[in-house]
């Protein structure tokens, strides 16, 4: 009865309780010594064990085993930063942080120097994206997108102007950008090759709170009051039918990752993790993280295997699938 028991609690994740559906899931919530909230997390390996969290502070942290310990490493610096965004391509790395900010390694995170900006940088560093040795791509709060190919000395112009402040900024693999505007009321678009960011207009009153990319050449977009919708494969501007999944409980999401193809994750505020099994057709809670405690600002998938969600008050999820 118990080799029983034992064979079938892993397969028993969806639980009735009452009228609500629930989900246990693979997360596990981490503590880490600060109180600073995390706002980016990369790997420089394939194998997803050697990686690095940034956040407010200036805080930098540093993994071995795959975000099981972290580490915290101290920089010296004159200032008080905010690390927003941190990007490796094998041992070669970069920083940015505001205000202005821009840091870079090759020797793995071992030793950093400061990269100078221009002081007519429009806005404040917003992401940065390791491309190949001595290249990376450098986007502003404003939309600005330069490139360098000589680490950093020089930086060449992506589009004519900036696109003004934005709420958020999303980067796809193949280079293009979604852009959502301070107040959510439109949302911008870049593919490499164009001269400008083009403008799109929201699909329903609700403001818009993040937007990105997911399988299927189809975007995805997060409105306020818990509304989820996605577009129509390589339709930008035709969208699907709106969806209000009770698991949401009335909280607006502000980050949604997917694991794969079918297994979609949203995270929101005061604790708030729902899951998709079905490519977003149906939502349920996920129960097991619901006293965590913080706000899970954003989620971050390796592979389907290893999944970060990044949370604030030195507060870390990981995902390590069973």
């Amino acid at each position: 009865m118990k080799f029983l028991l034992k064979c079938l609690l892993p397969c028993l994740l969806t639980l009735v309780l009452g009228a609500r559906v629930v989900f246990a899931s693979d997360w596990q919530v981490l503590q880490l010594p600060t109180k600073a909230s995390f706002l980016d997390i990369t790997f420089q390996d394939e194998q997803v064990q050697h990686g690095w969290l940034v956040g407010t502070d200036a805080t930098l942290f540093e993994t071995k085993d795959g975000g099981l310990t972290w580490e915290e490493r101290n920089l010296s610096l004159d200032g008080i930063y905010r690390f927003v965004s941190v990007s490796f391509k094998g041992d070669e790395g970069w920083i940015v942080g505001k205000p202005a900010l821009l840091l870079h390694t090759t020797d793995g995170g071992k030793s950093w120097s400061k990269v100078g900006l221009s002081a007519k940088l429009p806005g404040d560093p917003q992401m940065i994206t390791a491309l190949a040795p001595n290249s990376a791509e450098l986007a502003t709060d404003l939309g600005a997108i330069y490139r360098t190919e000589d680490g950093g000395k020089n930086w060449k112009a992506m589009v004519r102007q900036a696109v003004g402040a934005l709420r958020n900024l999303n980067r796809s693999v193949d280079g293009r950008y979604i852009a959502v505007s301070a107040k959510g009321n439109f949302y911008s678009t870049w593919s490499p090759g164009d001269d400008a960011w083009t403008q799109h207009n929201r699909n329903s009153s609700r403001r818009v709170q993040n937007m990105g990319f997911g399988q299927n050449n189809r975007l995805w977009m997060l409105n306020r009051g818990g509304q989820i919708q996605f577009s129509k494969p390589d339709r930008i501007e035709e969208w699907e039918k709106p969806d209000f999944p009770k698991a949401t409980e009335g909280y607006g999401m502000l980050d949604l990752e997917y694991q794969d193809d079918q297994h979609i994750w949203a995270s929101g505020g005061s604790s708030h993790l729902i899951y998709s099994s079905d490519g977003g057709d149906t939502w349920v809670r996920v129960e097991d993280v619901r006293d965590a405690g913080a706000n899970f600002y954003s989620i971050n998938f390796f592979n389907p295997d290893r999944g970060f969600i990044l949370c604030q008050d030195g507060k870390l999820l990981v995902y390590r699938r069973s």
